[in-house]
């Protein structure tokens, strides 16, 4: 990757989810508002400062360019197109996002 692209795998998961109240909402129920989605970092390049691979990052799933390697699909972004960084290195510092 240069400068500060992030290369992430595309989430799978993205069928059926559950309400916090145990409500199953099919993944065909469309969304009022945009809804952001995680993905894991794959690899990043040598200029991104906040990113690591291993880390999930929450993005804007409407600003992704999606790219094929080697039969996989995966999403390639700027460091600035993300929204906040979940990784186990950050549990120590408050809650483990990095906004």
């Amino acid at each position: 990757m240069l400068h500060d692209r992030i290369l992430c795998e595309l989430d799978t998961d993205t069928g059926e989810r559950r309400s916090s109240g145990g409500i199953v909402i099919p993944a065909t129920a469309a969304m009022g508002g945009k809804r952001l989605a995680w993905s894991r970092v794959v690899a990043v390049g040598p200029h991104a400062r906040a990113v690591e691979s291993g880390d999930r990052v929450l993005y804007d799933p409407e600003d992704k360019a999606e790219v094929e390697v080697q039969g996989e699909v995966y999403v390639v972004m700027r460091e600035r197109d993300i929204h906040a960084v979940a990784a186990d290195r950050l549990a120590d510092e408050s809650a483990g996002l990095y906004l």
